[in-house]
């Protein structure tokens, strides 16, 4: 497995893949590797003739307050877990290579933004569709693959894909979870042993939910509630930032069950900010 820093060794090493008549394949991470970034990685590995992981914390995707100084790096395991997957080069630029000077120039995706984390997050999407549209540029793979737990960023880089007619498949895998059900995440790190023995009733409360639409299809702002109520008396130390129930397409919020839904909720436990979805129909 190679590893590049620059923008102009990883095109030069996709350049000669590209001449071999190979197709490219992207995993863009953050880093701090967990059992979501193996799945997706073995599915690129399966889905592509040259499988390029990305690995940078992206800066300008969180806001002020939030844990860019704070998020886990460890990057001698994550190039282990990459080699490990069969990955043909790893990309780890550093922050100088990806903005060498002030980035003046930001991509964003209206209306969808709108809801969900970016109403708590302002600019934490155009930061994620800016760096995405940057990888895309450097890399320029015929796939990419992304993870469900983030659900409203995958509906996000599939429409930019679609408005800027970048030339790639956007795949979507499966939210990979802890036997207890708890969404696997960089972020759980931060948990404590208590916390982490109430996180899990966030899945919890949303299958919960989804057993209500399957069965009976009831109001929107039932299964909010019932949602909500869960959560407050399971998760003593939580403090739900959104429950929304949506649809997956628009990701507006929706009032009836009886068509396909995506509930969605945000919590913040502790030091961590948890993200979790279902989606039903």
């Amino acid at each position: 497995m190679d590893v590049e820093n620059t923008i102009e060794g990883i095109r030069n090493r996709i350049g000669k893949a590209r001449r071999a008549g190979g197709t490219i394949g992207l995993v863009p991470t953050m880093g701090a590797l967990h059992a979501g970034h193996r799945t997706l990685m073995a599915a690129g590995r399966a889905g592509c003739d040259y499988l390029v992981v990305s690995i940078f914390v992206n800066p300008t995707q969180f806001g002020p307050g939030e844990d860019y100084q704070a998020y886990p790096r460890t990057p001698a395991e994550d190039l282990a877990a990459c080699e490990d997957a069969g990955a043909d080069v790893v990309f780890a630029p550093g922050v100088g290579q990806m903005y060498p000077t002030e980035p003046l120039t930001t991509v964003s995706v209206s209306k969808l933004t709108e809801t969900l984390c970016g109403r708590r997050r302002p600019g934490h999407l155009d930061g994620v569709c800016t760096v995405v549209a940057k990888l895309f540029n450097i890399v320029e793979p015929d796939r990419a693959w992304f993870g469900a737990k983030d659900y409203q960023q995958s509906v996000v880089v599939r429409r930019m894909v679609r408005d800027l007619n970048f030339p790639v498949e956007i795949v979507v895998e499966p939210t990979v979870r802890e036997p207890d059900g708890l969404a696997v995440s960089s972020r759980n790190a931060y948990l404590t042993p208590e916390q982490r023995r109430q996180a899990p009733e966030l899945y919890a409360a949303l299958r919960a939910a989804e057993n209500m639409i399957t069965e009976r299809q009831p109001p929107a702002e039932e299964i909010v509630a019932a949602v909500r109520g869960h959560i407050s008396g399971k998760v003593v130390e939580g403090e739900i930032e959104y429950i929304q129930v949506v649809d997956p397409e628009t990701l507006e919020d929706v009032e009836t069950t009886d068509r396909p839904v995506v509930v969605a909720l945000a919590v913040r436990l502790g030091k961590a900010r948890l993200i979790d979805n279902v989606r039903v129909g």
